[in-house]
């Protein structure tokens, strides 16, 4: 068995436009917040050694995660949307799809007709609870400036052509599964109406799935033939999880 880590580290240094901040506390630093929570003298530890730890101040939605129905729009299929918490398990455990679109450039919208000549050419015929995940290699440029701004993207008609085959988690080596941000608004101002803006997303309204952003080393798995592990962290009432999303091949 060989896993491959699917997943990009939760840094300061990536260059993610949602601010995030980690504080370092070593095995000194924290002596004092210790030895209250302990209710003893400092003393008490062996040379003033005590555990390391760590503070986060980061949003659900850095890192490599998954996004919940609730994220898109406050219904899905008519219903309440559902929260990160409330995801059936079963769709973050099954097998894997790379399709690959290196060939296309930045902020290129892929279509269901893009998807399924893909799909011909590797010989490959999806079946329900699939995990596809698009290659576009973004990754490799997560510490660039403009890394939000380098990735192609999935148009809402491709989404909800990829839950019509029964498809529920669907993910992308890239910071959005929508094109970059940058290529919705210059759409937008050249055609201004409502559904523009991360249309995609909002594909969740019309029918519930999961999509998973910032995956990586997409180029080191074969196009099927593994399966796919993305369980998100269980926080109650959100709108996403984060993920240490892996590969596992025979």
């Amino acid at each position: 068995m060989r896993i491959v880590d699917l997943s990009v580290s939760i840094e300061e240094e990536l260059k993610d436009p949602l601010p995030f901040s980690i504080r370092y506390e070593d095995h000194h630093q924290g002596l004092e917040m210790a030895a209250r929570l302990a209710g003893v003298g400092a003393e008490a530890f062996q040379d003033g050694t005590v555990l390391a730890g760590e503070y986060l101040n980061i949003s659900t939605h850095a890192g490599t995660h998954v996004d919940a129905p609730w994220h898109y729009w406050p219904t899905s299929e008519g219903k309440p949307s559902r929260t990160i918490d409330q995801m059936p398990l079963e769709w973050f455990f099954s097998d894997g799809v790379v399709l690959d679109f290196t060939d296309k450039p930045p902020g290129y919208g892929i279509t269901s007709s893009d998807l399924q000549l893909k799909l011909k050419t590797i010989g490959y015929k999806l079946k329900p609870f699939d995990i596809v995940m698009i290659r576009c290699d973004a990754d490799k440029k997560r510490y660039d400036e403009n890394y939000a701004q380098i990735h192609v993207g999935v148009t809402a008609e491709a989404t909800l052509w990829l839950i019509d085959q029964g498809i529920r988690v669907m993910g992308i080596d890239a910071w959005s599964w929508d094109v970059p941000l940058k290529t919705q608004v210059e759409k937008y101002k050249q055609d201004p109406r409502p559904g523009i803006i991360w249309e995609a997303h909002f594909a969740g309204k019309e029918k519930e799935y999961c999509q998973i952003e910032k995956l990586a080393n997409l180029d080191q798995l074969p196009p099927y033939g593994f399966k796919v592990s993305v369980f998100p962290v269980k926080i109650k009432g959100a709108s996403a999880g984060w993920t240490r999303a892996v590969a596992i091949l025979d």
